[in-house]
């Protein structure tokens, strides 16, 4: 009960060709070949050094939730 052979494998894979169907599949890879591009591409850009970081705007201050007011979009008139 150790490894599967190359045969158990062979058949996992025709069931789940035949479960998603081929072009799921190529979507699927596709999208996870770009997030890995992604990712490496990130990776990359951070590694550059500190020095040529722009410092950053300052935050806006935030409103208190009590000065604010908030519409109700489907409210009706009765006249």
């Amino acid at each position: 009960m150790g490894s599967f052979s190359i045969w158990h494998w062979l058949i996992v894979l025709l069931i789940v060709v035949m479960v998603f169907g081929t072009k799921k599949l190529k979507n699927i890879g596709s999208d996870l070949g770009g997030a890995v591009k992604g990712f490496k591409d990130g990776m990359k850009d951070g590694s550059t050094p500190a020095a040529d970081d722009k410092p950053a705007a300052p935050a806006q201050q935030v409103a208190n939730a009590s000065e604010k007011t908030t519409i109700d979009v489907e409210a009706k008139q009765k006249n």
